[in-house]
């Protein structure tokens, strides 16, 4: 079991920055993946980026890649999402999730909601105009 908590989303003006934190517990964060995906009132649930346990893979969403930097610190479990000149459109509950992946998948890292084995509760975020 991986327990997953997220921090750091609040109201923001659009073209600003926030970064987002993941604090993993319980099983070993080494030996699994993890991704951010995030949700808007009405939609589903979509991808924004992930990053393989050794750090090697890295993965975004079209809509954020050149803005959003995600990044992971496996001796702290902590996985980080930067997010810079922030839309409107980026506002969502931002989620983080856990991927569990054997050794030889260690640069791999899963860029669709039903390959994640634990998620957060969520943490939202806003962008004004």
């Amino acid at each position: 079991q991986v327990h997953l908590v997220e921090s750091g989303g609040r109201l923001v003006q659009a073209g600003g920055s926030l970064r987002l934190s993941c604090a993993a517990s319980g099983r070993t964060f080494n030996g699994y993946a993890m991704g951010w995906f995030r949700q808007a009132p009405g939609k589903e649930r979509e991808f924004v980026a992930a990053i393989s346990w050794s750090g090697d893979g890295i993965y975004y969403a079209d809509s954020v890649k050149g803005r959003f930097t995600i990044s992971r610190d496996n001796v702290k479990s902590m996985l980080y999402l930067e997010m810079n000149s922030l839309k409107p459109e980026d506002t969502a509950v931002y989620y983080c999730a856990a991927e569990f992946r054997i050794r030889t998948d260690m640069d791999v890292a899963g860029r669709t909601a039903r390959e994640y084995d634990y998620w957060g509760q969520g943490t939202q975020v806003t962008v004004s105009q």
